[in-house]
């Protein structure tokens, strides 16, 4: 199946991404780095308009042709990769598709211990655009853990929990039965990280023994035997790109407006700093002033203070203060009332009687 063609010309930039080169902003970055030639000619600036079926197209030396896009629905089983080669040489998802010459990619991922629905297409620009995160696509797993969670370790798991790599929690999450020592829930998900389900149920003590996805948005995984594929329907076709026409203000947009926001705090953190730096009394703010300026209004000054300050109003103060010490100070105590017999009165030495 086939998408509608526009235009026979179109951006360089956007074949590429197309093609499964990567995203455009990957593209764009080739073009500029001068590694794609269009008809043995160098592009190395964005914006050039090819037309894919009269024109030759390579990318670093290997030549890209136009071909019609195909959809497919794969039930991935346990045990295959989702990437295009792997140098271990273990089995990849793709290679379950009979396929000629031409490229194919799975939209999103299934780590190599869980199976079910993987869609699969020759359209790297859709491809990318299903998989971001923004188009919060949602994502049905059937899951088997280990024991029986409680209901507060499930709120948590909806709540969401901190890893090092982010903030991970799930839409829904909602107990199927009981087998055992093991429970079979179904888990939805809107942004698909790495092993995400896994690592949620871990961390709350509970090991995932089986993880099968069944829906992904509009497509459903149905009766389609393991290891077997098929192409999209029209129906799902459409359905696939009504979804990513839908306005949605995404995670970009909420993180510029938190981006904004954390701006505008260290701002006013700024400002208020530079305030308080500016309100400081002139002892805080000026080094070497004299005492006299640093006394605040309403207090009393100390005895000794000078009022010129530098220097030489330092060597006077000294010097004051050193003849101040040196003076010997005479104080007359007033004696109440006669001094007991046998004692000298207060302030009169103790003369010796002559013998």
């Amino acid at each position: 199946m086939s998408s509608p063609d526009g235009e026979k010309k179109i951006r360089l930039q956007k074949f590429l991404a197309a093609a499964g080169v990567g995203s455009r902003r990957r593209c764009e970055e080739l073009i500029l780095k001068g590694l794609v030639c269009v008809d043995g000619e160098v592009i190395n600036h964005a914006g050039a308009m090819v037309d894919p079926d009269h024109q030759k197209i390579e990318v670093e030396g290997d030549y890209l042709k136009k071909e019609p896009k195909r959809y497919y629905l794969l039930h991935k089983p346990a045990g295959y990769l989702c990437t295009s080669k792997d140098p271990a040489g273990r089995p990849l998802a793709i290679d379950l598709i009979d396929r000629e010459h031409y490229r194919l990619f799975t939209v999103g991922r299934l780590d190599e211990n869980s199976a079910g629905l993987l869609l699969v297409t020759n359209d790297g620009e859709l491809a990318n655009r299903l998989a971001h995160p923004r188009y919060e696509i949602a994502r049905t797993y059937e899951v088997q853990v280990a024991g029986r969670p409680t209901p507060e370790t499930l709120g948590s798991i909806r709540n969401g929990l901190w890893f090092s790599d982010g903030f991970f929690k799930v839409a829904r999450v909602k107990q199927l039965n009981r087998r055992g020592n093991s429970t079979f829930l179904q888990v939805e998900l809107h942004e698909g990280k790495n092993r995400e389900v896994r690592r949620l149920f871990a961390r709350v003590g509970h090991k995932v023994m089986h993880l099968q996805r069944v829906r992904f948005g509009p497509l459903n995984l149905g009766r389609l035997g393991l290891g077997k594929y098929r192409s999209l329907t029209k129906t799902e076709f459409d359905a696939l790109m009504a979804l990513l026409e839908k306005p949605v203000e995404g995670p970009e947009k909420k993180t510029a407006s938190g981006a904004h926001r954390s701006a505008a705090k260290r701002k006013g953190r700024k400002t208020a700093k530079k305030r308080s730096s500016t309100s400081r009394t002139p002892r805080q703010s000026t080094r070497g002033a004299s005492r006299s300026e640093e006394a605040p209004r309403g207090t009393k000054k100390k005895r000794g203070s000078v009022k010129s300050g530098g220097k030489r109003g330092a060597v006077k103060a000294g010097r004051k203060k050193a003849a101040f010490k040196s003076k010997p100070v005479n104080r007359k105590v007033k004696s109440k009332g006669k001094p007991p017999k046998g004692k000298p009165a207060a302030g009169k030495p103790k003369r010796n009687k002559r013998n």
